[in-house]
């Protein structure tokens, strides 16, 4: 659709927040809605409308969610872009980042001394060589049964049960074919990644990630291997995809559910 969309009347906004904010609300979107189809928080949408930059977490994270906005309303999300970043060149603000904690200078009569400091210390490692004393001493008093270890000549990664693939050493690395925004998060709601990629672009998930899962609005844009082995796209072309698997196990998982009658891929009875 592009700037075509916009009325005569809204080509008078100058920054690219107004041209967006034009354009949503003339197709009659609220915030909200707009959060819920980019998956971005509806604070910085509004940061963006309003070009409060300082609320916003970087210029890179600026011109992914400009850009995504722009998809959003079906608008030229090349070119507010481009315009967003000569905005932010002539506000001086095109290489800011997020402010970082603001410490203050300590105050002297807040802070140990050096001798209750090395107290403290002694303190800990005492506390540690008896937890380890008393550990060891709890281990052998521990009768040990004898362990059977099987092993078998080769095992096939189609395998769902007992392949090595889904082991903490698996590598999962996700690479973008296109510009995609892209978040990455674990069980406890912990952001492990969140960017606008580009073509070439890549992520490696962390292989100690608890449960780790994606939200993407365009997942076939996204290529992902394990341990350099194609596995399925996590979505339907421009169709946003939320709390999905990206561990090892669950990735293999998707590749053999064809296999396995998946849904989506039962034979006709």
């Amino acid at each position: 659709m592009g700037d075509e969309s916009l009325t005569e009347e809204e080509f008078r906004f100058h920054t690219v927040g107004e041209k967006l904010k034009a354009e949503r609300e003339r197709l009659g979107l609220t915030l909200s809605d707009l959060a819920a189809k980019t998956r971005i928080p509806m604070r910085h949408l509004e940061a963006i409308e309003k070009s409060d930059f300082s609320s916003l977490p970087g210029t890179t994270y600026t011109l992914g969610f400009t850009r995504s906005y722009a998809r959003a309303l079906d608008m030229d999300a090349a070119t507010l872009s481009d315009d967003m970043r000569a905005e932010l060149a002539e506000g001086g603000h095109e290489s800011y980042r997020p402010p970082t904690q603001n410490y203050e200078p300590a105050d002297p009569s807040r802070v140990p001394s050096r001798t209750l400091a090395w107290t403290a210390a002694a303190i800990g490692i005492i506390i540690v060589a008896a937890y380890f004393a008393w550990r060891s001493m709890a281990l052998m008093d521990t009768p040990v049964e004898p362990v059977t270890v099987v092993t078998t000549a080769s095992q096939d990664i189609s395998a769902p049960v007992d392949n090595p693939a889904t082991n903490s050493r698996s590598i999962v690395v996700i690479t973008a074919t296109d510009d995609v925004w892209v978040k990455i998060y674990d069980a406890d709601n912990k952001r492990l990644f969140e960017s606008e990629m580009e073509a070439g672009d890549k992520f490696t998930v962390p292989s100690d990630a608890n449960n780790p899962m994606i939200v993407t609005g365009r997942p076939n844009l996204l290529d992902i291997t394990v341990d350099g082995k194609a596995v399925p796209s996590l979505g339907k072309p421009d169709k946003t995809i939320a709390d999905v698997g990206v561990s090892a196990r669950a990735l293999l998982d998707r590749r053999i559910g064809p296999a396995s009658g998946a849904e989506g891929d039962r034979p006709e009875r």
